[in-house]
């Protein structure tokens, strides 16, 4: 993190001494995201998580791409440990994050292949609690979180037949929810 905090301070310092046009441009249109989340959101992120998540960047020179571990101490995936993969594009704000689950898991709101149902991953929603620039990444980490607590949805699926196993029979589905939170695709 320290490198490219680094090279953004040497951007800036450069900005008046610029003799190419493109590259002036093409600093401009990664450092705006960089910039974001140089300046807080990553750390906001960071600093506010919850005790059942924990972030990890891979490669600290790419704040965009990061993994989220959650491991819920409540509910149906109380004890499980999930890893979400999220990689932030170039037009963030604009646009949500991308946000994969790296964990296999029987979820009525996660497909088998990682896919996500969480309505502020969403560039437009129809309820109107989508993505927005004023989001941020603290309000992502929040939502995954969520998903295996209060924001837990058998009403709206995405994994139908999860929820459809969860409605038929509890013991069964609690039984395979429980069983898959470990397991990494």
């Amino acid at each position: 993190m320290l490198t490219l905090a680094s090279k953004l301070k040497r951007d800036d310092g450069l900005k008046g001494s610029r003799t190419s046009a493109t590259a002036s441009d093409s600093t401009r249109r990664v450092s705006v995201r960089d910039r974001l989340l140089v300046k807080g959101d990553v750390i906001h992120a960071s600093c506010f998580l919850s005790c059942t998540c924990k972030v990890h960047f891979p490669d600290p020179n790419k704040l965009h791409c990061f993994q989220l571990t959650v491991t819920p101490d409540e509910g149906y995936y109380q004890g499980g440990k999930f890893q979400f993969e999220t990689e932030v594009p170039d037009a963030y704000n604009m646009v949500p994050p991308k946000v994969k689950c790296l964990t296999r898991i029987w979820h009525p709101n996660i497909t088998e292949t990682g896919d996500i149902c969480l309505s502020l991953l969403r560039e437009h929603s129809i309820d109107g609690t989508g993505w927005a620039p004023t989001r941020t990444l603290k309000d992502v980490v929040w939502g995954l979180n969520s998903l295996f607590t209060d924001l837990l949805n058998f009403d709206d699926p995405l994994n139908i037949e999860a929820a459809e196993h969860h409605l038929r029979d509890k013991v069964s589905w609690r039984q395979r929810s429980g069983l898959m939170g470990s397991v990494k695709r």
